[in-house]
């Protein structure tokens, strides 16, 4: 997925041929076909990018190329098929997506495309973002997908249960599915950088042997068995996923670790128990604006009195949350249902509203850019065995998936945070 400026439409179809593009999808226009009038309107707003560059190659074979006057990314764009016009006047950004998935259009770098499109958004809003109806439909579909009790079990299934054998594709060995942390300088395995970060989110806890651990959201049980094995702690871990219970149970019993850890189906609203310290790692961005205070709530309830919280979670930039928040983008639509980023500054003030003190907040954005950029090439590199699970729509599904994230964290719109939640004595 190297960033590439195009020469000609050969050097554009054995890049794509390299990162896995299949032509399958669908008939392009015929050569020689006519710019419709649609895409000539894009074609007209595209003269607007003033960051970065951007190389459009369209369906006849001619390419057109657009300089901002602004450094920044390099995008390029092959269109396959006008069809591309009436998704994104149809379903705005998330249109977009879905024609990329439909095939109407390809690039060889995802995310420096998306990158490139992000920055110039103020500078061509089409006519969907002005459109109240459209954007009434996507907000009232997300609210359809609350996580209520029955809802959030649903929309966990909808995600993480599409089977243990995909996840083991293109995660690393600790299967640990949330940003690693690299240290800088250091050329290190995607591996020794997740065990960085359950070093980290431990070293918050001031973990000890006689500490009783609540992890909320089990994933598949990486940092549940760091714990215990590192620290000698007792681990309870909670998760609504079947598929990822079962890899954890299993994975505690070939660790041998059975004894010590303990992981079970369980809403995190339905713990009532006392622990010595709470973990939370990428879970609370599932749980859904309207049950935000209750996630807080249960965090300060689950703690004894001077017991230690850490929390790692994806914010968004205030400045964009409250157009964010009003309506449902690709990421909440295909790949999240249900779910709802926080911004930094409201996502402490939740916590000091249910009686918990905010320490240490430290954020690792680039760190999630370049996980995402791993996993990405790793999906690519296990194509074959990805399409003998499913078809080519959801391949290009996670793929804009991974890029559209990889885009976010890179351009700032979205961050990772850690930060420590402190019950007083």
């Amino acid at each position: 997925m190297a960033d590439v400026k195009l020469q000609d439409k050969e050097n554009f179809d054995a890049v794509l041929a390299r990162d896995g593009f299949s032509p399958e999808l669908p008939a392009a226009l015929a050569p020689g076909a006519r710019t419709g009038l649609s895409l000539r309107l894009m074609l007209y707003m595209l003269k607007g990018l003033r960051i970065g560059s951007l190389d459009v190659l369209l369906p006849g074979g001619e390419l057109r190329q657009f300089r901002g006057s602004e450094p920044g990314p390099h995008g390029v764009l092959q269109i396959r098929s006008a069809a591309l016009i009436r998704h994104v006047l149809r379903g705005g950004e998330v249109g977009f997506g879905e024609a990329y998935l439909d095939g109407c259009w390809d690039s060889p770098d995802l995310a420096s495309l998306l990158m490139v499109l992000y920055r110039n958004e103020p500078h061509y809003k089409g006519p969907y973002e002005k459109n109240p109806l459209g954007r009434l439909y996507g907000w009232l579909q997300h609210r359809l997908r609350a996580n209520t009790r029955r809802g959030a079990r649903e929309n966990i299934r909808f995600h993480y249960d599409l089977g243990n054998d995909f996840y083991k594709l293109w995660l690393d060995e600790t299967l640990a599915y949330s940003s690693a942390v690299f240290e800088a300088g250091r050329n290190e395995t995607l591996a020794e950088a997740q065990r960085r970060k359950f070093a980290l989110m431990a070293q918050r806890l001031h973990l000890k042997p006689e500490h009783h651990l609540l992890e909320i959201g089990s994933g598949w049980g990486g940092f549940a068995l760091y714990a215990a094995q590192h620290y000698g702690c007792r681990v309870t871990s909670i998760t609504l996923s079947e598929e990822q219970l079962a890899e954890a149970r299993a994975r505690a019993q070939a660790a041998g670790l059975s004894h010590q850890v303990h992981f079970a189906l369980r809403d995190y609203r339905d713990v009532r128990e006392q622990y010595d310290r709470v973990v939370s790692i990428e879970m609370y961005e599932a749980v859904g604006e309207a049950w935000w205070p209750a996630y807080f709530q249960t965090l300060q309830r689950a703690l004894k009195p001077g017991g230690l919280a850490a929390i790692q979670g994806i914010t968004i930039s205030p400045a964009i949350f409250e157009e964010y928040r009003r309506k449902r983008d690709f990421i909440q639509k295909y790949i999240f249902p249900g779910g709802m980023l926080c911004p930094p500054g409201h996502f402490q003030d939740l916590a000091m509203a249910a009686g918990l003190k905010p320490e240490d907040p430290r954020f690792y954005g680039l760190d999630y850019a370049e996980t995402l950029a791993i996993w990405h090439r790793n999906v690519l590199g296990a194509k074959q065995q990805v399409l003998a699970q499913f078809d080519e729509r959801f391949l290009r599904m996670w793929r804009y998936y991974l890029a559209y994230c990889e885009c976010g964290f890179r351009v700032g719109s979205i961050d990772l945070m850690q930060i420590t939640l402190r019950r007083e004595a």
